[in-house]
Parts: C-alpha cells; sequence; structure tokens
C-alpha cells in the first residue's frame, strides 16, 4: 500500500523584519482568486466522485463534502466582493488555501476510483483507510470555512462579532483564532464591538511578546490605525492608543507602524483628540521616538512637537499672562480681565476672548490649534492635566534625545522656558521628565554651536531660567535622580558661560564630596568640560576651580572605581596644566598623587599617559623644590 502523509503543510508565516526594513512584499493578489482555486477544485472533486466505479459509498461521501465546502466558498466569495463590507483576508487566505489542498488530496484519490486498465490497478492501491483520512481532512475544512462564516457573515446565527470558537485550523495555536476573530471585529464589527476587540487584543498582548508579533504579522496594525481615527468615540481611540503602545515596544514592529503611515494620522490625533486620548498618544509618539530614530525623524517633520510644547505649558503661561494683567490694572480692570478669564473657558469661539494684548492672542491661538475640546480641557480633573503633562513631557524627552534637529525645533517654540517654569514648580515625575528633556537638549546644544548660541546665549531669559533651575535642583535637592541630569547639563552648557559666571561652578565643585559616588562623579565630568582645551576660557575656569577647593575632594575621588578614577584623574591634570602656579596644589601633595597612579590604570591610553605627563611637568616647573619620583616613564 502506498504511505500517504496527510499531515497539512505548515503555512509559511510574513516576516515582520521585511516589513520594518522596507523591504518589498510579493504581492497578493484579489480574495477572490484566493477563493476561486478552491471552488474550481470542489467541482472536479464533486464530478471526478460521480464518475467513480469502485469505493461508490465513500466516493458519494467525499462529493457531499465537497458540495458542502463549495457553497460555503461561493459564500465566502460573496462576501468578499461586497462593498458593504471591508473583508479581512489574511484568515480568509490561510483556510482557502488549506482547503485547496485537502481538496487536491480528495481529487486524486476519487480520480483512482476510476475504471482502469488491469496493470494500473495492480499498481494503485486505494483502501478504505485512504476514504477516512481524506474525509477527516474535509471536515476540518468544514470546520474552517463554518468558523470563517461565523466571523464574517453577520447573517449567521451568532456571527459577524468576536467568535471565540477554534477552528481546526488553530487548534495547535488558539491565539492565533483569537486575534483572527478580534482584528476581523476591528475591521467589520460595529462601534462596541471594536472597542471590546481593541480591549481584548490590549490583554493578549501585555507582557507577551509573541503575541505582539501574531498581531503585527497578521495585519492588526491598519485597523488598529482606522480606529484610532474615531474622533466621535474616544473609547475607541483610548482602547486602540493602549494597543499599539504595547505592540510598539520593539523597533521592528515600530517600524510596522511607521510603514503604514501611523505617524501623520498619530499626529492628528495628538492635535485634536480630548485631554484622555492625547495621554496615551502622547505616550505611543515618546515610545515609538525613543526606539526608532526614524519615527523620531517622522514625528518632528509631521510637527508633533508643537501640539506637545502647547499642551505641556497652556496653564503656565496663561497664569503668568494673567498675573501681569492684574499687576497693571485696576481694581475695575481685574473685575473685567476675571470675567474675560471665564469667557476664554467656556467660549466656542475667539470672538469672546480679550484683544488687549498681543500676547494673549497669541496664547489663544495656540491653545486653539490644540482642537475644539476647549470646554472639556477646563472641566478636566487636575490628575488628568497632570498625567497629559507627564506623557508630554516624555515625549519631547524622547524626540530630543540624541536629536539635534529636534531639540532646536523645541527651542524655537517656548519650550525652554516652559521646561524651565515646571521643573521649578512641579514635582516627581512631571519634574523628572521635563530635566531630561531639559538634559537632552543641552547635549544637544554642546554638539552643536548654532544651537548653542541661538538657544543659550547669555542675554536669553528663557536660557537664564533654564540655568537658574539648574543651579536649584544642583544646590537644594538632594536627590541624584535630580541632581545627575542637572549637572550634565550644566557640563553641556559650559562653553556658554562666560568668565565672571563662577556661580555655577562653585556647587559642582561642592559636590565633588558627595556621598553618592556617582553624584561626585558626574560633577568631575561635568567641570572637565570647564576646564579642558576645548573651552576658549579653560584657563580662567580652571583657577577658579582651584579657588574654590577643589583639588582635595578630587584627590580623595582617586581612591574611588574605576569611571571616578579617571574622570578625577582627567580634570586633577587638567587643573594642574592651567593653574599650576597656585600653591594649593602643592599643599594637597598633587605630584605625589599624579606619580602613584596605578600604571595599569592608563594602560594602553597614549593620550591619557601624555597628559599626566604635562601635569608633572606643569607642576614641577612651577614648585622646583618638590622631590619626586623621575617622570620619564610617565613618557608615552
Amino acid at each position: 500500500m502506498v504511505r500517504m502523509n496527510l499531515q497539512p503543510p505548515r503555512i509559511a508565516e510574513p516576516k515582520v523584519a521585511a516589513a520594518a526594513a522596507g523591504e518589498e512584499q510579493p504581492r497578493e493578489g484579489r480574495v477572490e482568486d484566493a477563493l476561486s482555486q478552491p471552488i474550481l477544485l470542489s467541482e472536479r472533486v464533486r464530478a471526478a466522485a460521480e464518475e467513480a466505479k469502485s469505493f461508490k459509498l465513500e466516493c458519494a461521501e467525499v462529493g457531499k463534502q465537497a458540495e458542502r465546502l463549495s457553497q460555503m466558498l461561493r459564500t465566502l466569495a460573496r462576501l468578499a466582493t461586497s462593498k458593504a463590507t471591508t473583508l479581512y483576508e489574511r484568515p480568509v487566505r490561510r483556510v482557502a488555501a488549506e482547503v485547496a489542498r485537502s481538496l487536491e488530496r480528495a481529487l486524486g484519490l476519487a480520480r483512482k476510483c476510476k475504471r482502469q486498465n488491469l496493470i494500473r490497478r495492480l499498481v494503485t492501491i486505494t483502501s478504505i483507510q485512504d476514504f477516512r483520512k481524506v474525509l477527516s481532512l474535509l471536515e476540518a475544512s468544514v470546520g474552517d470555512m463554518k468558523w470563517l462564516l461565523s466571523v464574517f457573515d453577520s447573517d449567521v446565527p451568532g456571527g459577524g462579532g468576536i467568535v471565540l470558537s477554534l477552528p481546526p485550523i488553530a487548534s495547535n495555536d488558539p491565539i492565533m483564532a483569537w486575534v483572527w476573530s478580534y482584528i476581523a471585529s476591528i475591521y467589520m464589527g460595529e462601534l462596541s464591538d471594536r472597542i471590546e476587540a481593541a480591549n481584548e487584543l490590549a490583554s493578549l498582548v501585555k507582557d507577551n511578546d509573541r503575541n505582539k508579533k501574531i498581531i503585527v504579522e497578521e495585519g492588526g496594525v491598519p485597523p488598529l490605525l482606522k480606529l484610532l481615527k474615531e474622533a466621535a468615540a474616544p473609547e475607541a481611540q483610548i482602547a486602540a492608543a493602549i494597543v499599539l503602545f504595547n505592540l510598539a515596544n520593539d523597533q521592528e514592529r515600530v517600524r510596522v507602524i511607521v510603514s503604514e503611515l501611523g505617524v501623520p494620522l498619530i499626529v492628528k490625533v495628538l492635535r485634536d483628540a480630548p485631554m484622555r486620548v492625547q495621554i496615551h498618544v502622547a505616550c505611543l509618539v515618546a515610545r515609538m521616538s525613543e526606539l526608532d530614530p526614524i519615527a523620531q525623524d517622522d514625528f518632528a517633520r509631521e510637527n508633533a512637537i508643537s501640539p506637545l510644547v502647547s499642551m505641556l505649558s497652556f496653564e503656565t503661561f496663561m497664569e503668568d499672562d494673567m498675573k501681569v494683567h492684574v499687576g497693571k490694572q485696576s481694581i475695575h480692570s481685574i473685575v473685567q480681565l476675571n470675567k474675560e478669564k471665564g469667557k476664554f473657558a467656556l467660549a466656542k469661539s475667539n470672538s469672546h476672548l480679550p484683544q488687549s494684548s498681543s500676547h494673549s492672542r497669541s496664547l489663544s491661538e495656540g491653545f486653539n490649534r490644540l482642537g475644539g475640546h476647549r470646554k472639556e480641557r477646563e472641566g478636566e480633573t487636575p490628575e488628568i492635566k497632570l498625567k497629559l503633562k507627564c506623557s508630554c513631557a516624555e515625549a519631547l524627552w524622547m524626540l530630543a534625545k540624541g536629536n539635534v534637529p529636534n531639540s532646536m525645533r523645541i527651542t524655537e517654540t517656548k519650550g525652554l522656558l516652559c521646561l524651565a517654569k515646571l521643573v521649578e514648580k512641579e514635582r516627581d515625575t512631571l519634574q523628572y521628565n521635563c530635566l531630561m528633556t531639559l538634559m537632552e537638549i543641552t547635549a544637544a546644544a554642546e554638539l552643536n554651536s548654532d544651537l548653542r548660541r541661538a538657544a543659550f546665549k547669555t542675554s536669553s531669559p528663557a536660557a537664564k531660567a533654564v540655568v537658574d533651575q539648574l543651579l536649584r535642583i544642583v544646590k537644594e535637592i538632594d536627590r541624584p535622580s535630580l541632581q545627575i541630569p542637572a549637572i550634565r547639563s550644566i557640563g553641556s552648557l559650559a562653553r556658554t558661560f562666560p568668565a565672571r559666571e563662577t556661580r555655577v561652578i562653585q556647587p559642582l565643585v561642592i559636590l565633588l564630596s558627595h556621598r553618592d559616588e556617582d553624584v561626585a562623579t558626574e560633577a568631575a565630568i561635568a567641570l572637565v568640560k570647564f576646564a579642558c582645551p576645548d573651552n576658549y576660557l579653560c584657563t580662567t575656569h580652571s583657577k577658579a576651580i582651584v579657588e574654590f577647593n577643589a583639588v582635595p575632594p578630587l584627590i580623595r575621588l582617586l581612591r574611588g572605581n574605576e569611571r571616578t578614577l579617571l574622570n578625577a584623574l582627567i580634570l586633577l591634570c587638567f587643573l594642574a596644566i592651567h593653574a599650576g602656579d597656585n600653591e594649593t596644589l602643592e599643599r594637597a601633595r598633587v605630584l605625589t598623587a599624579l606619580e602613584g597612579v596605578d600604571c595599569s590604570i592608563t594602560g594602553q591610553n597614549l593620550e591619557l599617559r601624555e597628559l599626566i605627563s604635562k601635569a608633572v611637568y606643569q607642576v614641577r616647573m612651577y614648585h622646583p623644590d618638590i622631590h619626586s619620583h623621575r617622570i620619564q616613564s610617565y613618557l608615552p
């Protein structure tokens, strides 16, 4: 007997990586064409079963199953061609391919039962077991088709909604069937079903990367983006945003969202949606920008920064503007101003806005750009407003991270001043996110002279406000999580401070003695940027650092871990080179400390060894009476 392999072949999965990398995928034909092949095969099977001369009863049963499949396939084809229905094609193609394979096996078996000559009958052996296996495959295909129709056809009892039963094709992987059902509901269901399906997908993808991969591979991103556009249903937008946020924890999946033109849509929703929707959308912007530089640039190209800054600052500048007016007006004017403020909160158009101040007009215009939900915004709870500001600050942080053009865009708005005010007034998450955003912007300014000159010139009120808040954090708030980004920001701005601006140096010198080694190390790194030759005022700054008694704590830091030791050593060398004539260096035994550095620390770093040699030479030149070891060993 000839053995027949009746195990269904595995269907190849599309690769997310290819889509994410922008590789061109092979184009699939129309879904009607995918259904036409099994329909033709079912007709051939039915005809071959009628012509059978042996195993007539078994062939008749095969013909009945083929007829049932033919009717179901035709019904599904009518649904696919109906203009009133957007068919979710992924499970249709998978099931159609499986049905076609089952019918091909049935057709081959039915043809063996025709009248044949003696030789072929001797060679080809057919048994009742073969029919049982083929009928089992056909019954599985019938089950798959019933499931498909229950998902897609609202005329079927219980059809057209979320179906949690399992088709045979997904018997070994129930998640696949659930994903198909949920995505189909998002494509084709009523709004309530779409929201429910999105919430179910959110529960599936939570902390499960395999489910995330399946959802993306099975085409779940486009309907989720479409659901995100449902401006009339904030619940639907929130549900879609939550699923997309959970999916976008991997660069490849972020690229899929970008490739489906998700960025312009997300920015539009960010501008127009109510606050509770904007919270989730801003979080989505933050995550996508963090994981993918392409998404980061695309969001900036679609001008996502403007609404983020506006949402972050709309209350801050409104309050300041009102305070300015109150300080200048009479009691009667104050009463009028309060009336105008109430109108501003409740009006449905700009006709009631006060026109006495161009600053007020610019604020109201920026406020109006956020969409038509002014009344809802004023009525939202403080908790919602705080969450929105936190998510917007995080989004700006991720958009600015390692990106000079985006940092420049933020500074071209009122972003710097707004961030400084929030660092001053707020606490906890919002303060931290704003501080991290400032850290990224200052890091970009360190790399880009145009940004540094434009945004952080000494005459700029925004730059002054930023520096004031950074110094306040460094001096008054003893929390390393806040002190470290503030220290890094000051270090990044080292080249913007004039010689007289010594107020930024002393707090950093004090932190060299901080009990937290990471804080002390960051202070040393920041001071290196003041004292290094790249800084035009390195000599002046180095002398100021020494005058503020930085040398003794630096000597102590040489006993720290490798990172601390290296940065303290570099700073000590720069101080010796640029301020070697100071008696403090002699009293602190700097020469002894430099010569006592373990050679294993410098290793093969010739630049560091040369720097130490220059420092030793400079100290010996100004203090010739100091007895020390020979310095030739430090020469490269």
